[in-house]
Protein backbone atom coordinates (compact mmCIF):
# COMPACT_ATOMS: atom_id res chain seq x y z
CA UNK A 1 0.00 0.00 0.00
CA UNK A 2 1.36 3.30 -0.79
CA UNK A 3 2.64 5.68 2.26
CA UNK A 4 4.47 8.68 2.68
CA UNK A 5 7.65 8.79 4.81
CA UNK A 6 8.16 11.13 8.34
CA UNK A 7 10.78 12.78 5.84
CA UNK A 8 8.43 13.62 3.11
CA UNK A 9 5.81 15.19 5.51
CA UNK A 10 8.94 16.66 6.90
CA UNK A 11 9.96 18.56 3.54
CA UNK A 12 6.49 19.44 2.56
CA UNK A 13 5.30 21.37 5.39
CA UNK A 14 8.67 22.73 5.30
CA UNK A 15 8.07 24.23 2.06
CA UNK A 16 4.86 25.07 2.26
CA UNK A 17 5.57 27.24 5.18
CA UNK A 18 8.47 29.22 3.46
CA UNK A 19 5.86 29.31 0.33
CA UNK A 20 2.63 30.86 2.34
CA UNK A 21 5.36 33.10 4.31
CA UNK A 22 6.69 34.83 1.29
CA UNK A 23 3.27 34.81 -0.22
CA UNK A 24 2.33 37.47 3.04
CA UNK A 25 4.94 39.08 1.97
CA UNK A 26 4.78 40.00 -1.55
CA UNK A 27 1.27 40.72 -0.10
CA UNK A 28 2.41 43.70 2.32
CA UNK A 29 5.04 44.77 0.14
CA UNK A 30 3.52 45.06 -3.15
CA UNK A 31 -0.56 45.02 -2.94
CA UNK A 32 -1.98 48.13 -2.45
CA UNK A 33 -5.45 50.10 -2.73
CA UNK A 34 -4.28 51.29 -6.04
CA UNK A 35 -3.24 47.67 -7.67
CA UNK A 36 -6.84 46.51 -6.37
CA UNK A 37 -8.47 49.45 -8.07
CA UNK A 38 -6.66 49.14 -11.55
CA UNK A 39 -7.22 45.12 -10.99
CA UNK A 40 -3.33 45.10 -11.07
CA UNK A 41 -1.90 41.44 -11.31
CA UNK A 42 1.60 42.33 -11.10
CA UNK A 43 1.91 41.41 -6.90
CA UNK A 44 -0.13 37.87 -7.85
CA UNK A 45 2.31 37.35 -10.48
CA UNK A 46 5.57 37.58 -8.13
CA UNK A 47 3.68 35.78 -5.27
CA UNK A 48 3.09 32.82 -7.34
CA UNK A 49 6.55 32.52 -9.00
CA UNK A 50 8.11 32.86 -5.75
CA UNK A 51 5.96 30.10 -4.34
CA UNK A 52 6.53 27.51 -6.64
CA UNK A 53 10.07 28.32 -6.66
CA UNK A 54 10.93 27.90 -2.98
CA UNK A 55 8.60 24.81 -2.54
CA UNK A 56 10.91 22.85 -5.76
CA UNK A 57 13.76 24.14 -3.92
CA UNK A 58 12.75 22.57 -0.49
CA UNK A 59 11.68 19.42 -1.89
CA UNK A 60 14.81 19.40 -4.08
CA UNK A 61 17.26 20.08 -1.32
CA UNK A 62 15.97 18.38 1.41
CA UNK A 63 14.53 14.99 -0.53
CA UNK A 64 16.97 14.83 -3.42
CA UNK A 65 15.31 14.09 -7.19
CA UNK A 66 11.67 14.51 -7.03
CA UNK A 67 9.11 15.21 -9.74
CA UNK A 68 6.60 17.84 -9.16
CA UNK A 69 3.83 19.12 -11.12
CA UNK A 70 2.60 22.85 -11.20
CA UNK A 71 0.52 25.47 -12.07
CA UNK A 72 3.11 27.63 -13.70
CA UNK A 73 6.53 27.91 -16.16
CA UNK A 74 8.87 30.17 -16.49
CA UNK A 75 7.97 31.95 -19.60
CA UNK A 76 6.81 34.89 -18.64
CA UNK A 77 9.74 35.83 -16.33
CA UNK A 78 12.52 35.40 -19.34
CA UNK A 79 13.29 38.49 -21.99
CA UNK A 80 13.99 41.89 -21.46
CA UNK A 81 10.64 42.88 -20.39
CA UNK A 82 10.21 40.77 -17.35
CA UNK A 83 13.86 41.73 -16.09
CA UNK A 84 11.79 43.74 -13.26
CA UNK A 85 9.69 41.02 -12.00
CA UNK A 86 12.52 38.16 -12.23
CA UNK A 87 14.23 40.80 -9.44
CA UNK A 88 11.16 40.89 -7.42
CA UNK A 89 10.68 37.40 -7.61
CA UNK A 90 14.49 36.29 -6.94
CA UNK A 91 14.40 38.57 -3.61
CA UNK A 92 11.26 36.93 -2.27
CA UNK A 93 13.25 33.34 -3.23
CA UNK A 94 16.07 33.89 -1.02
CA UNK A 95 14.07 35.58 1.57
CA UNK A 96 12.36 32.41 1.97
CA UNK A 97 15.09 30.37 1.84
CA UNK A 98 17.22 32.57 3.89
CA UNK A 99 19.62 32.51 1.67
CA UNK A 100 20.76 34.12 -1.72
CA UNK A 101 19.36 32.86 -4.16
CA UNK A 102 20.15 33.70 -8.45
CA UNK A 103 17.73 34.44 -11.29
CA UNK A 104 19.17 31.33 -13.41
CA UNK A 105 17.75 28.77 -10.10
CA UNK A 106 14.43 30.20 -9.52
CA UNK A 107 14.11 30.20 -13.44
CA UNK A 108 15.56 26.73 -13.48
CA UNK A 109 12.93 25.62 -10.33
CA UNK A 110 9.91 27.29 -11.23
CA UNK A 111 10.31 25.09 -15.16
CA UNK A 112 11.36 21.67 -13.10
CA UNK A 113 7.28 21.59 -11.79
CA UNK A 114 6.27 22.72 -15.44
CA UNK A 115 6.10 18.96 -16.77
CA UNK A 116 3.33 16.60 -17.10
CA UNK A 117 3.71 13.28 -14.69
CA UNK A 118 5.99 10.77 -15.92
CA UNK A 119 4.44 8.42 -15.91
CA UNK A 120 1.28 9.71 -14.78
CA UNK A 121 0.42 6.31 -12.82
CA UNK A 122 3.63 6.61 -10.53
CA UNK A 123 4.52 8.51 -7.85
CA UNK A 124 5.07 12.84 -7.69
CA UNK A 125 4.09 15.86 -6.35
CA UNK A 126 1.98 18.84 -7.06
CA UNK A 127 1.87 22.32 -6.23
CA UNK A 128 -0.84 24.90 -6.41
CA UNK A 129 1.54 28.06 -5.63
CA UNK A 130 -1.26 30.11 -4.93
CA UNK A 131 -5.11 28.84 -5.16
CA UNK A 132 -7.54 31.45 -4.76
CA UNK A 133 -5.37 34.26 -6.57
CA UNK A 134 -8.46 36.97 -6.06
CA UNK A 135 -8.97 36.02 -2.60
CA UNK A 136 -5.20 36.76 -2.15
CA UNK A 137 -5.26 40.08 -3.60
CA UNK A 138 -8.87 40.97 -1.91
CA UNK A 139 -6.91 39.59 1.69
CA UNK A 140 -9.18 37.36 1.65
CA UNK A 141 -8.63 33.63 1.52
CA UNK A 142 -6.07 31.62 -0.63
CA UNK A 143 -3.99 28.70 -0.26
CA UNK A 144 -0.46 27.03 -1.29
CA UNK A 145 -1.52 23.82 -1.73
CA UNK A 146 0.92 20.83 -2.12
CA UNK A 147 0.10 16.98 -2.54
CA UNK A 148 2.05 13.46 -3.11
CA UNK A 149 0.15 11.28 -5.49
CA UNK A 150 1.35 7.84 -5.92
CA UNK A 151 -1.22 4.96 -7.72
CA UNK A 152 -3.46 8.25 -9.02
CA UNK A 153 -4.36 8.72 -5.26
CA UNK A 154 -3.17 11.39 -2.76
CA UNK A 155 -1.35 10.20 0.00
CA UNK A 156 -0.06 12.97 1.61
CA UNK A 157 -1.76 16.63 1.36
CA UNK A 158 -0.09 20.05 3.35
CA UNK A 159 -2.09 22.99 2.70
CA UNK A 160 -1.30 26.54 3.75
CA UNK A 161 -4.05 29.09 4.32
CA UNK A 162 -2.49 32.78 5.62
CA UNK A 163 -5.82 34.33 6.24
CA UNK A 164 -7.93 30.96 7.80
CA UNK A 165 -8.17 31.12 11.58
CA UNK A 166 -7.45 28.36 13.68
CA UNK A 167 -7.95 28.38 17.53
CA UNK A 168 -8.11 32.25 17.46
CA UNK A 169 -5.47 33.16 15.25
CA UNK A 170 -4.98 33.99 11.69
CA UNK A 171 -3.24 31.57 9.36
CA UNK A 172 -3.24 27.99 9.23
CA UNK A 173 -1.50 25.03 8.33
CA UNK A 174 -3.03 21.18 7.49
CA UNK A 175 -1.07 18.39 6.84
CA UNK A 176 -2.82 14.95 6.18
CA UNK A 177 -1.15 11.61 5.42
CA UNK A 178 -2.62 8.45 4.54
CA UNK A 179 -3.66 6.08 7.51
CA UNK A 180 -2.13 8.33 9.36
CA UNK A 181 -5.05 11.78 9.92
CA UNK A 182 -4.89 15.04 9.36
CA UNK A 183 -3.82 17.56 11.47
CA UNK A 184 -4.18 21.43 11.82
CA UNK A 185 -1.66 23.79 13.68
CA UNK A 186 -0.73 27.58 13.19
CA UNK A 187 0.96 28.68 10.75
CA UNK A 188 3.60 30.50 12.60
CA UNK A 189 3.84 27.62 15.13
CA UNK A 190 6.19 24.75 13.99
CA UNK A 191 4.83 21.80 16.75
CA UNK A 192 1.55 22.43 18.43
CA UNK A 193 -0.74 19.94 16.61
CA UNK A 194 -4.11 19.07 16.85
CA UNK A 195 -6.40 16.59 15.06
CA UNK A 196 -8.78 17.83 12.79
CA UNK A 197 -11.89 15.97 12.25
CA UNK A 198 -14.96 15.99 9.64
CA UNK A 199 -18.65 17.61 11.44
CA UNK A 200 -19.77 14.74 12.80
CA UNK A 201 -23.60 15.49 11.33
CA UNK A 202 -25.40 12.32 10.41
CA UNK A 203 -28.27 13.89 8.47
CA UNK A 204 -27.75 16.98 6.22
CA UNK A 205 -30.68 18.55 7.68
CA UNK A 206 -28.04 20.07 10.25
CA UNK A 207 -24.94 20.65 7.22
CA UNK A 208 -23.70 23.56 6.35
CA UNK A 209 -22.13 23.60 2.99
CA UNK A 210 -19.35 25.83 1.62
CA UNK A 211 -18.32 26.94 -2.07
CA UNK A 212 -16.93 29.38 -4.06
CA UNK A 213 -16.80 33.02 -3.73
CA UNK A 214 -16.62 33.33 -7.72
CA UNK A 215 -19.80 32.74 -8.90
CA UNK A 216 -17.68 30.87 -11.97
CA UNK A 217 -15.86 28.66 -10.54
CA UNK A 218 -19.04 26.97 -8.95
CA UNK A 219 -23.00 26.66 -10.36
CA UNK A 220 -24.19 28.71 -7.01
CA UNK A 221 -28.22 28.46 -8.31
CA UNK A 222 -27.94 24.72 -8.42
CA UNK A 223 -26.04 24.81 -5.41
CA UNK A 224 -29.51 26.34 -3.70
CA UNK A 225 -31.36 23.99 -5.09
CA UNK A 226 -29.57 20.93 -3.87
CA UNK A 227 -29.44 22.50 -0.41
CA UNK A 228 -32.74 22.87 -0.70
CA UNK A 229 -33.93 19.38 -1.68
CA UNK A 230 -31.55 18.13 1.19
CA UNK A 231 -33.13 20.43 3.75
CA UNK A 232 -30.36 22.24 4.70
CA UNK A 233 -31.44 25.59 6.12
CA UNK A 234 -28.03 27.39 7.08
CA UNK A 235 -26.94 29.77 4.49
CA UNK A 236 -24.08 28.84 2.04
CA UNK A 237 -20.45 28.96 3.67
CA UNK A 238 -18.69 30.87 0.45
CA UNK A 239 -14.80 30.56 0.68
CA UNK A 240 -11.97 30.97 -1.62
CA UNK A 241 -9.55 28.53 -3.00
CA UNK A 242 -8.67 24.80 -0.88
CA UNK A 243 -9.72 26.37 2.18
CA UNK A 244 -13.23 24.88 1.46
CA UNK A 245 -11.52 21.51 1.93
CA UNK A 246 -9.59 22.58 5.06
CA UNK A 247 -13.36 24.03 6.24
CA UNK A 248 -14.50 20.58 5.82
CA UNK A 249 -11.39 18.84 6.89
CA UNK A 250 -11.98 20.41 10.65
CA UNK A 251 -15.36 20.55 10.60
CA UNK A 252 -16.51 24.23 10.24
CA UNK A 253 -18.24 22.98 7.04
CA UNK A 254 -19.94 19.86 6.43
CA UNK A 255 -20.20 19.30 2.16
CA UNK A 256 -18.29 21.45 -0.24
CA UNK A 257 -19.92 21.63 -3.95
CA UNK A 258 -18.39 22.27 -6.84
CA UNK A 259 -20.22 22.16 -9.35
CA UNK A 260 -19.21 22.21 -13.61
CA UNK A 261 -20.55 26.00 -14.58
CA UNK A 262 -19.53 24.84 -18.60
CA UNK A 263 -19.69 22.00 -20.77
CA UNK A 264 -16.09 20.29 -21.63
CA UNK A 265 -14.37 21.88 -18.14
CA UNK A 266 -11.92 19.39 -17.21
CA UNK A 267 -10.09 20.36 -13.65
CA UNK A 268 -6.78 20.23 -12.54
CA UNK A 269 -4.95 17.79 -10.36
CA UNK A 270 -3.37 20.39 -8.48
CA UNK A 271 -6.44 22.16 -7.10
CA UNK A 272 -7.92 19.06 -5.51
CA UNK A 273 -4.66 16.70 -4.48
CA UNK A 274 -3.62 18.16 -1.34
CA UNK A 275 -7.35 19.53 0.23
CA UNK A 276 -8.77 15.83 -1.19
CA UNK A 277 -6.42 14.31 1.18
CA UNK A 278 -6.94 16.25 3.97
CA UNK A 279 -10.43 15.86 3.92
CA UNK A 280 -10.29 11.96 2.66
CA UNK A 281 -7.68 11.74 6.19
CA UNK A 282 -9.93 13.77 8.44
CA UNK A 283 -12.72 11.18 7.58
CA UNK A 284 -14.75 12.53 5.04
CA UNK A 285 -15.33 11.89 1.58
CA UNK A 286 -14.30 13.38 -1.68
CA UNK A 287 -15.59 12.10 -5.15
CA UNK A 288 -16.50 13.67 -8.34
CA UNK A 289 -20.54 14.81 -8.67
CA UNK A 290 -21.41 11.49 -10.12
CA UNK A 291 -19.67 9.62 -6.95
CA UNK A 292 -16.64 8.32 -8.59
CA UNK A 293 -13.28 8.40 -7.09
CA UNK A 294 -11.22 11.31 -8.23
CA UNK A 295 -8.44 9.76 -9.98
CA UNK A 296 -5.19 11.67 -10.16
CA UNK A 297 -3.32 9.04 -13.02
CA UNK A 298 -4.36 11.25 -15.96
CA UNK A 299 -1.43 13.60 -16.48
CA UNK A 300 -2.22 16.96 -15.42
CA UNK A 301 -5.88 17.04 -14.92
CA UNK A 302 -8.98 14.96 -13.82
CA UNK A 303 -10.07 14.21 -17.47
CA UNK A 304 -11.83 10.98 -15.87
CA UNK A 305 -13.86 13.01 -13.44
CA UNK A 306 -16.57 16.05 -13.25
CA UNK A 307 -17.17 18.42 -10.49
CA UNK A 308 -16.49 17.53 -6.84
CA UNK A 309 -18.59 16.44 -4.22
CA UNK A 310 -16.68 16.47 -0.62
CA UNK A 311 -18.83 15.56 2.80
CA UNK A 312 -18.26 14.56 5.90
CA UNK A 313 -18.81 11.15 4.90
CA UNK A 314 -22.33 10.37 6.88
CA UNK A 315 -24.55 11.31 3.69
CA UNK A 316 -22.42 11.42 1.03
CA UNK A 317 -24.41 9.31 -1.25
CA UNK A 318 -27.71 11.38 -0.73
CA UNK A 319 -25.51 14.63 -1.60
CA UNK A 320 -24.85 12.90 -4.97
CA UNK A 321 -27.97 11.71 -5.66
CA UNK A 322 -29.76 15.07 -4.88
CA UNK A 323 -26.84 16.48 -7.47
CA UNK A 324 -27.80 14.72 -9.73
CA UNK A 325 -31.55 15.26 -9.58
CA UNK A 326 -31.28 18.89 -9.83
CA UNK A 327 -28.51 19.04 -12.31
CA UNK A 328 -30.57 16.77 -14.77
CA UNK A 329 -33.65 18.73 -14.66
Amino acid sequence: MPHASADELHAALAAVTRAASVCQSVHRSLVTQDTITKKDKSPVTVADFASQAIVSITLRDALGGVQLVGEEDAADLRGDGATETLGKVTAHVGDGLERTATPDEVLEAIDAAAVDPDPPTGRFWTIDPIDGTKGFLRGDQYAVALGLIEDGKPILGVLGCPNLEVDGRKGLLMSAVAGQGTTVRALDASLDTTKAQVDPADAPTGARFCESVESGHSDQGSSAKIAELLGIIEPPYRIDSQCKYAAVAKGDATIYLRLPTRPGYVEKIWDHAAGAACVTCAGGTVTDIEGKPLDFAHGRTLQNNRGIIATNGKFHDQVVSAVQTVLKG
